[in-house]
Order: structure tokens, then C-alpha cells, then sequence
């Protein structure tokens, strides 16, 4: 079953109205009502198309957020072939938050991780909401320093509200973890490309988005902290998170031209959630560019880069 965000409503209106024209076509054949939902499924896409293309920074806060939203392992199971998941941090445990390990992406083996939410209660309980703790950042170091001593490039895929605060994580290092996995992104010298498909929230995210190519879907968020976490700390009001979200401008194309990200992943017309196959395939085919074009660089002309990319952020506003 589709779920709706609040500003669909024009668009769920319409297409409850096709669902019940089919069932009432499907009761009684001597009705013929493809006319009618052939016009309405001319009016659903008109109306799918001028709410998308002016859609606010909490209206995309909320579309980067949608249960149906494609998630890590969707990317998995489409981009890498021979996926060969790895867990633990060799020192503490498991953290399902993070999935990482090695696949091969386009024939060329490579290590991938990211953060997956789950699709239903049982998966989101499991991967505890897409929000890491240490360990899943001390696994992503294991498995980048894996990478780097096998001349393996790294793809990350980040969809995360944030690090999880839990006392159990401060009291384990959560504020070191995310600096150090930051800190092995930066030291590797294997090309990494970063793709922030759902939510990039916070240190969270750029623990392992700290990659020589950073890219965003269209309708993702990538900011410091939540808006909800923003309005609650500037006003105490939570419920100014749609202003913050505007005034933080954590949208795609404000990063871009903030210079943050390199480019912009364009999504179907009405989100990822409705045609996943076609923009998983769109981030493969950006993630291969970049590879390919990466892969003309030595070690220390990658590191570099990378380095020089997050020191020139903000130095041009």
C-alpha cells in the first residue's frame, strides 16, 4: 500500500479515485471505465509533477524520510554482485546500523557500506533505525583500512538520521568513533565515493561520507543536526522544524552551491519511492564516473584530493 505525505493529498485524492474504478470495473464487467481512469491517470501525473517541482526544504525533509524511500540494502541487492557482508568492530560487537563488506560493483571489486533503517518494525528494531553506534563506526574503520591495504575503492551509501545518543554509546566512545572512522575516510588512498540517498544526519553521516566524490538524490537532506534538533535548540520549540529547515538549507541544491557536495542524483517525478529501480540504477551509473575517473589518480594524488576538497569547502562564499 502507497503511503502519502501530507502534501499529496491532491495526488492520493486521484488515485483512490482510479482504485475504485478498477474494483468497480473488476465487479461488474458490463462497466467500462478505462476512459475515466486513463484522464485520471493523466491528472495524477500533471498533479505529481507541480507539487515535486516546487517542494519546500521540509517537504523534502519528509520525502528523504518516507518508510518506502529505497534503503541500503535495495542498493545492495541491485548495484554489487558476490556481496559478502562483514560484522563486527573486533573489539567491542555487532551493530546491524551499519552494513558493510566486499562486492564486486561492475565486475571491479570494491568494500561498500552504509547505514540501513529496515522496512518494518522488526528490520528498524534490528538496525535500530538506521542510527549507529560505536562499533558500527569502528567496523567501517576495520573495513576501509581493509580496503586500503587491498588497493580496494570504497563506496558508502549514507541514510541516517544521526548517531545513536544513547548513554550505553557515550559511555563506548561514540564521540571518538565518529572521529576517527571521519579521520580514516580522509587517510585512505583508495578513491571513495559517498552517495547521501535518504538522510545525512550530522557527524553521523560524515563519518563515512567523507569520500573524493559526495553526491545527494534530489529530494535527500544532508545537515548538521535535524531540524527538529535545530528548532528545539534555537527556539525550544520543536515544532518550528520547518523554518529551521529552511534557514539550515539542507537541501541537494543548496549544498551544491554551497559547494559541499559535487552533484545532484536527479529522482523520478514524485521520489525515489516511487520508481526505485530507476534512480538506484542513476547512482550507479554516477558512482562508475567517478570511479572511473578516479582511478586515474595514484594513492597520494587520491588522498590529496580528497583532503584539499573539504579544505576549499566555504572558502569561495
Amino acid at each position: 500500500m502507497q503511503t502519502y505525505l501530507d502534501f499529496e493529498k491532491p495526488i492520493s485524492d486521484l488515485e483512490g479515485k482510479i482504485h475504485e474504478l478498477k474494483k468497480l470495473a473488476a465487479e461488474d464487467e458490463s462497466i467500462d471505465t478505462s476512459e475515466e481512469i486513463a484522464r485520471l491517470e493523466v491528472r495524477v501525473r500533471e498533479a505529481t509533477e507541480e507539487i515535486y517541482s516546487r517542494l519546500n526544504a521540509w517537504q523534502k525533509t519528509q520525502v528523504a524520510r518516507h518508510p518506502q524511500r529505497p534503503h541500503f540494502v535495495d542498493y545492495a541487492a541491485r548495484l554489487f554482485t558476490d556481496f559478502t557482508p562483514l560484522a563486527g568492530d573486533r573489539s567491542f560487537g555487532e551493530d546491524a546500523a551499519i552494513q558493510a563488506g566486499l562486492a564486486r560493483f561492475q565486475g571491479q571489486p570494491v568494500a561498500v557500506m552504509g547505514q540501513e533503517k529496515g522496512h518494518d518494525t522488526k528490520s528498524r528494531l534490528k538496525h535500530n533505525f538506521g542510527s549507529p553506534r560505536p562499533e558500527g563506526y569502528r567496523k567501517a574503520i576495520r573495513i576501509m583500512e581493509m580496503a586500503d591495504r587491498f588497493g580496494l575503492p570504497i563506496i558508502s551509501l549514507i541514510d541516517t538520521a544521526g548517531a545513536y545518543p544513547g548513554v550505553g554509546a557515550e559511555e563506548r566512545g561514540q564521540a571518538e568513533a565518529i572521529a576517527r572512522s571521519t579521520e580514516t575516510c580522509l587517510a585512505v588512498r583508495v578513491p571513495m565515493v559517498s552517495v547521501v540517498i535518504g538522510e545525512g544526519g550530522s557527524g553521523g553521516a560524515i563519518a563515512i561520507a567523507t569520500g573524493n566524490r559526495v553526491y545527494m538524490l534530489q529530494h535527500a537532506i544532508y545537515s548538521v543536526i535535524s531540524p527538529e534538533g535545530a528548532a528545539s535548540i534555537l527556539w525550544r520549540d520543536s515544532t518550528r522544524a520547518k523554518e529551521a529547515a529552511t534557514n539550515m538549507r539542507i537541501t541537494a541544491e543548496d549544498l551544491k552551491e554551497l559547494g559541499v557536495i559535487d552533484d545532484i542524483i536527479p529522482e523520478p517525478v514524485g521520489g525515489a519511492h516511487r520508481d526505485p529501480q530507476t534512480v538506484i540504477d542513476a547512482a550507479g551509473n554516477v558512482i562508475a564516473a567517478a570511479l572511473a575517473d578516479l582511478g586515474k589518480l595514484s594513492g597520494d594524488e587520491v588522498r590529496a584530493a580528497r583532503r584539499q576538497k573539504f579544505l576549499q569547502i566555504g572558502r569561495n562564499l
